[in-house]
């Protein structure tokens, strides 16, 4: 990998990460919105935490430009609620730049036949917990600004029902799931085949106008479409606050068209079973993004006077081919955001309606596969065959703990280098704070 590329690609996101810090005030950076995830301004001194102690640290040998900062900005350093006490945000903006301006440097001597691997974790790294702030500043708007509606620029394709609730038909036969690419995390590894009978998956995410049938029809009160421990967990809910509807909803038509998001996987599941269908699992919601179909043609037609066509099956790396995503293929966090306004324009609206992307379907004709909102699957994370952790046990392998589902495709705020079809998201079956959405499938059509 040509370090100039890498280069580029840490030079972009960084820009993204220094936007999204200039539209933060000093109360937002420093308050924890939620028990589950730190406050805001943490992240950002993660991030640059992480990446001395791997590329200044660990690969260049050097030592600890910011003792100060470790125990504070370690993973494993401080419990959550401890981490509201931060440097300001000037203070953490020179932080970044004085640890991006050494790794700079050191890229000009760094062996890329050897750690390459470790640039792209890092570049991801700093991705997701950018995302991460983008769901915490979302969860304090909501509580803020409930009543948000989508600008018309991002609401102007519909769907008709008819149409939201088409179904794809997904062959059957053998994929290969997972990547061996340098970019694959560790539980995207080792790349393996997977055979699949014949199964039908919804063409696009379940959306919101689907979703209030299920809420009109007392989805939440019957308890006959729960699982027990979805149901268990709707209960201890209702102890709370009164659970009727996703997180980040808008009772207002402008989001009929638009992915239901803020669901837990609960909730997903319980839709799923209201319209007779399931949620799909990992390997099956892979094979319709990533498969291409591929009219194969056996023997000499001029000779043996005939053809036999066949369905064969190559991996994409998006559902669109292998070209990196840009805003004609999905929605996501693809914008090189010059001032604090273009960030709060491009983020204002979130998810866009399930069908404005037609460029960006899968071989199969399925829609948003990428971005929008990340979507449940019915699997929980695990290893694959020959799983080697990387960089350290405590990413991937920790969670392959029976207690986390898998979800597929990435999200609105989701960054191009976190975002493919084999990459894997995981969380507690109860966690609906992302935004995740789902769309189902169904063994018959």
């Amino acid at each position: 990998m040509a370090k100039s590329t890498i280069l580029a690609a840490f030079q972009q996101c960084r820009q993204q990460t220094l936007a999204l810090l200039e539209q933060i005030d000093a109360g937002s950076f420093c308050s924890q919105v939620h028990p589950d995830f730190s406050p805001v301004g943490w992240h950002f001194g993660h991030i640059a935490f992480t990446e001395a102690l791997w590329l200044l640290e660990r690969s260049a040998g050097g030592k600890c430009i910011f003792p100060q900062y470790r125990q504070l900005y370690a993973a494993d350093g401080l419990p959550k609620s401890a981490r509201v006490e931060l440097p300001s945000i000037e203070e953490t903006r020179d932080y970044l730049n004085v640890v991006r301006e050494k790794v700079v440097d050191y890229l000009e001597v760094a062996d890329m036949a050897t750690d390459a691997k470790i640039w792209f974790f890092l570049l991801q790294h700093e991705s997701q917990h950018c995302e991460t702030i983008s769901l915490v500043l979302e969860l304090n708007k909501t509580q803020n600004y409930p009543s948000l509606s989508p600008s018309p620029s991002l609401s102007s394709a519909t769907t008709s029902p008819a149409l939201a609730n088409d179904m794809i038909q997904i062959p059957a036969g053998e994929f290969e799931m997972g990547s061996n690419d340098i970019d694959a995390l560790d539980n995207e590894s080792f790349a393996h085949q997977v055979y699949l009978d014949t199964y039908y998956i919804d063409r696009y995410p379940v959306t919101c106008q689907q979703y209030r049938e299920f809420m009109q029809a007392g989805g939440y009160e019957n308890a006959q479409y729960w699982s027990d421990a979805g149901w268990r967990w709707l209960q201890s809910e209702q102890v709370q606050q009164p659970l009727k509807q996703p997180l980040y909803w808008h009772d207002n038509a402008a989001w009929d068209n638009h992915p239901v998001c803020g669901v837990s996987y609960y909730e997903a599941e319980a839709y799923a079973k209201f319209v007779g269908k399931r949620l799909p699992t990992e390997a099956e919601w892979e094979k319709a993004v990533r498969g291409e179909k591929e009219e194969i043609t056996e023997g000499n037609g001029e000779l043996a006077g005939k053809t036999t066509a066949r369905q064969g099956y190559h991996q994409r790396k998006y559902p669109w081919g292998n070209e990196e995503p840009t805003a004609e293929y999905c929605n996501c966090a693809v914008s090189i955001f010059e001032s604090q306004s273009q960030f709060q324009s491009q983020f204002q609206s979130q998810t866009t309606p399930v069908n404005a992307y037609p460029q960006g379907q899968s071989a199969y004709g399925m829609y948003d596969a990428l971005g929008n909102v990340w979507e449940w699957t019915s699997s929980w994370f695990d290893a694959y065959p020959g799983f080697i952790y990387y960089p350290y046990i405590g990413y991937s392998q920790v969670y392959f703990d029976g207690k986390h589902r898998v979800l597929k495709g990435g999200s609105f705020a989701t960054r191009i280098w976190a975002m493919r079809g084999s990459f894997r998201n995981w969380y507690h079956p109860h966690v609906r704070q992302i935004f995740a959405g789902f769309r189902c499938v169904s063994d018959e059509r």
